[in-house]
């Protein structure tokens, strides 16, 4: 994986902020017909630094770290953590910072037609590591039909909260190549 530049720094709880990072991010998300353009960014709450960042395509599918199919951007910042601790992507729960939140443009996927694990199952799989998820947009029904991503992570406990106000530009990246 190639090194990130540094992270801007952006207030404490500054969820549009935040919000307009992970939107940069999801710029650099190839553009392609089948799939949408996502970025996430994590964050550790308490102490304020950004954890990592990720966008969809961002690692290749051959990535010997993820399961076959693309990778998403919630699974990349995910990744990012599992190899900077050297650990399995499903143990980073260990190492992240007690209040850890997660920045999507785009509600977690519920649904994966790749037969790869969903970001819900992702973040679920992390036993309470990530706290809050906040959502830039709904996932649009295009590909997989109606997402519960936000109900399901709801019932599991994790908070979900919608970041408002930026919903037109979130979709016009995330839709690039349509």
């Amino acid at each position: 994986m190639s090194t990130s530049p540094p992270h801007p720094s952006i207030p404490p709880n500054d969820h549009k902020a935040y919000m307009s990072y992970a939107l940069s991010r999801a710029q650099l998300s190839p553009p392609s017909p089948t799939k949408f353009c996502i970025g996430a960014v994590l964050v550790d709450a308490d102490q304020n630094p950004i954890l990592s960042t990720g966008y969809s395509l961002e690692l290749p599918p051959a990535h010997p770290e993820h399961d076959p199919g693309s990778t998403h951007a919630e699974q990349v910042c995910f990744l990012k953590i599992a190899q900077q601790h050297n650990l399995p992507e499903s143990q980073i729960g260990s190492v992240l910072p007690p209040n850890t939140v997660l920045y999507t443009t785009m509600e977690p996927c519920n649904k994966r037609l790749s037969g790869n694990r969903t970001c819900v199952e992702r973040i679920l799989g992390l036993g309470g590591a990530v706290k809050v998820v906040y959502v830039g947009i709904r996932e649009p029904g295009v590909f997989v039909g109606e997402n519960r991503g936000m109900e399901r992570l709801r019932e599991a406990g994790v908070g979900v909260e919608i970041v408002e106000g930026m919903e037109e530009e979130i979709l016009e990246v995330a839709r690039a190549g349509h």
